[in-house]
């Protein structure tokens, strides 16, 4: 079976270079009509340039495709709203939207500023939530929508020296949990996806052997095909130089202390409240709803 993306409209942010690029040209070689956003900064956010998105675009209708190039913020709401207006004012509407652009302000927690922290929040984790609001109603009335998360291992399980990134990345997957729910009924999916692979981001991190054998290429087929028709919804999916591999939240069964327990009973009985050998993951029939929304 081939995948093919024809007739599809697909939003990717941070789309001029590493993963942003190779997920939008495969999009396009696939048939899909891209929108290459990239504000074009650092990788600390600082700077800005429309080359690198307008690159990306340059190569797609090179090869017969079509995309525009969008250089807004996806942290300021207008800059947000613009990809999605010239997306519809291009091609119609908008099918797939790949929330990939982020920044990194890494230091111990110690030394790092609140500006920092906010700003890495404000680009990858309220950024993206900006155009999926964007793209939210849209997909709705169309009764079709595939919304891509990018996390990391960073936000899933910890790094030393990035309390911002960590943060605003697991945020992400707080989204998509809520949103997978609300946008189901609509045939609009949410899931995640979990790269490791050689970019500007992580050129410093990545020794030079391990470098070679993970390029963005080998993740896009990942991030593909959680924004196709076949797509799950609620996934993280984790990809790293051609592995691919799902990560869940678990819980494990409650002991039941009763109704006088005390902190002393916590701790008696620790061994057996953190005892992970039962583990199994959370069912929807099984969340408390303390406030359900409104329809």
């Amino acid at each position: 079976m081939t995948i093919s993306f024809e007739g599809k409209v697909a939003i990717v942010t941070g789309g001029g270079n590493g993963l942003g690029k190779a997920h939008a040209l495969e999009l396009a070689r696939r048939g899909a009509k891209v929108v290459v956003n990239d504000l074009g900064g650092s990788v600390d956010g600082s700077g800005g340039s429309s080359a690198a998105a307008d690159a990306v675009v340059a190569e797609i209708k090179a090869a017969g495709g079509e995309a525009i190039a969008n250089g807004g913020s996806v942290s300021d709401r207008a800059g947000a709203q613009s990809i999605v207006d010239d997306a519809v004012k291009a091609f119609g509407t908008v099918h797939i939207l790949i929330n990939n652009a982020g920044i990194l302000r890494d230091k111990s927690f110690s030394k790092m500023t609140m500006d920092d922290f906010e700003l890495v929040c404000d680009v990858h984790l309220i950024g993206a939530v900006n155009v999926a609001k964007a793209c939210w109603d849209i997909m709705k009335a169309q009764n079709y929508g595939r919304i891509l998360m990018t996390t990391s291992g960073s936000g899933l399980f910890g790094n030393f020296g990035q309390t911002n990134y960590s943060a605003a990345k697991l945020g992400m997957v707080g989204f998509m949990n809520s949103a997978k729910l609300e946008g189901a009924k609509y045939n609009v999916h949410t899931n995640s996806l979990a790269p490791a692979a050689l970019t500007r981001m992580t050129e410093d991190l990545l020794p030079g052997e391990v470098a070679e054998q993970m390029p963005p290429e080998l993740v896009t087929p990942g991030a593909l095909y959680m924004v196709c028709d076949d797509a799950p919804n609620g996934v993280i999916i984790q990809a790293q130089g051609g592995s691919f591999g799902v990560a869940e939240m678990m819980q494990n069964e409650k002991v039941d202390l009763g109704k006088n327990v005390t902190v002393e009973d916590v701790a008696a009985n620790w061994a057996q409240i953190s005892d992970m050998s039962n583990v199994g993951t959370r069912k929807p029939e099984d969340k408390l709803v303390l406030n359900p929304a409104k329809k």
